[in-house]
């Protein structure tokens, strides 16, 4: 018998290890990539034996995101992010489960043991043919047998479904990874984007109070004038009005702080508190020259692209496992163990043991096409993912070429709107200067105020505009999960 189980073996394992490809892959179609990304000449640094700015091979995306981001206040959130944002831990889940099925995929070549041992006592009727057979050979008016056994069972992988299992369960569990990546850099960038968002309150903040100072110096001087019947009570109204539209800025501002400091509490994990920051919006430097790299370079880091492409091997798989459904299968399953009609001589050896190999080919011949039809589904499927994955490639090269376009010309704004601050600030130097003269009127100071605010307030805006570019660039080039 145990010469019978090692031929069993051996034929099956012949088999599964010539396990015949039914269905052919379809490669991984050329990504359309331009040679280098729109915008990247006037902003990507050249690196030695770089042509170009847009040739560079070199990547900001290769940067860890505790090199990209120094201020240790934002490390701080970001590592809390990480670790405590519930979306992350749902992904390690995720991760874990994929790692299970892959496990037990990796088995498909071992074949099912199964182990039982049975009694059974048994009286027939005694006008039955076990009945007359117990009584005149047992003298007994009841049948008992005693069986144990183990049997076994293998499918020859003879069209290599088992195969395309494990290939699908590997694919599958690599794109939980990459998923786990692609949260990582979007949680990243989004804590990176509050915290900029904060300081840019905080800064439009500063302003708003000190503008509410200016309104609040010119007014007593307007009033001074009033009480001297140098001008109207129009005068004094419109110095108030605008001093309370100052004022009416500072609690919209300190609400739009206690917001964002919410949301950025919740997205590293926490109860909503205050965020600590211990540096203002001009203190962050922004950098002259972000290398973009080459596109290509860009394909083969982004975690979505790599998720596209394991989703066409996954179903380069499914396709092989639908295939194979359609050909007959072949089931080994060889069987052994004791059996015997007397518990006393169980261990009459080799009397009581048995022994027998089945070997059983099986095809589907009339099923209402579903097989055919599950084929079918999965070629389609898999043209869907091709189509994703040039369209998720197709999107990677415009998010990248818009952060290089908005981090151009928020360059270009910000020198233009520093020269607005700086000549509206002179402006109201001199209109001050010239009102206490009495060589201009009250209106001309208010304007120049006015001004100088919503231009300071515009100027940090555009810092932080230019801040959150830099942070897309480094998402939408793949960085950030490293």
């Amino acid at each position: 018998m145990r010469s019978l189980f090692i031929k069993t073996a051996a034929f099956a394992l012949v088999l599964g290890l010539g396990a015949c490809k039914v269905s052919k892959d379809v490669a991984t179609p050329a990504a359309p990539l331009p040679v280098a990304f729109r915008g990247a000449d006037s902003t990507t640094a050249t690196t030695k034996g770089a042509t170009t700015a847009g040739a560079d091979t070199t990547s900001i995306a290769s940067l860890p995101w505790k090199s990209f981001f120094a201020d240790a206040d934002l490390q701080q959130l970001i590592d809390s992010a990480i670790i405590r944002n519930y979306d992350m831990q749902v992904a390690l889940q995720n991760i874990r489960s994929a790692q299970y099925t892959l496990g037990q995929a990796k088995l498909g070549y071992y074949p099912d043991v199964n182990a039982s041992a049975v009694a059974t006592l048994t009286r027939p009727g005694s006008q039955s043919l076990n009945g007359i057979t117990a009584n005149d050979f047992l003298n007994s008016k009841y049948l008992n047998d005693y069986n144990a056994n183990v049997s076994l069972s293998w499918e020859a992988d003879i069209w290599g479904k088992i195969k395309n299992k494990q290939s699908l369960a590997l694919a599958q569990y690599l794109q939980t990874e990459e998923a786990r990546k692609a949260l990582q850099t979007r949680i990243v960038a989004s804590v990176a984007e509050g915290y900029y968002n904060l300081l840019m309150l905080d800064a439009q903040l500063g302003i708003a109070r000190n503008n509410l100072a200016l309104n609040d110096s010119t007014l007593r001087i307007i009033r001074l004038q009033y009480n001297a019947g140098e001008v109207t009570a129009l005068g004094v109204q419109q110095a108030v009005a605008q001093e309370l539209s100052a004022a009416e800025l500072i609690p919209q501002l300190q609400q739009s702080v206690l917001l964002q400091e919410d949301a950025l509490s919740i997205l590293t994990g926490g109860l909503p508190d205050k965020i600590l920051r211990n540096t203002t919006l001009d203190q962050v430097a922004l950098r002259d020259t972000l290398s973009s790299g080459i596109p290509a370079s860009m394909v083969s880091r982004r975690p979505d692209v790599q998720n596209s492409e394991l989703a066409l091997t996954a179903a380069n798989a499914n396709v092989g496992i639908n295939k194979a459904s359609l050909y007959p299968a072949l089931v080994i399953s060889p069987e052994g163990g004791w059996d015997n009609y007397l518990f006393k001589n169980w261990f009459n050896i080799p009397g009581s043991l048995f022994g027998e190999v089945i070997g059983g080919l099986t095809a589907p011949v009339f099923d209402r096409k579903k097989l055919k039809t599950a084929y079918r589904i999965s070629e389609v499927d898999r043209e869907k993912t091709v189509i994703q994955f040039k369209q998720t490639v197709l999107v990677a090269v415009g998010e990248v070429s818009d952060a290089l376009a908005q981090r151009n010309k928020l360059k270009e704004q910000q020198v233009v709107a520093a020269n607005r601050v700086d000549t509206l600030k002179l402006a109201i130097i001199n209109a001050n200067s010239l009102f206490r003269n009495g060589m201009a009127n009250y209106l001309e100071v208010i304007t120049a105020q006015s001004s100088v605010l919503q231009s300071e307030l515009e100027l940090a805006s555009i810092k932080k505009g230019q801040l959150s570019a830099e942070v897309e660039l480094y998402r939408s080039l793949g960085g950030g999960w490293n």
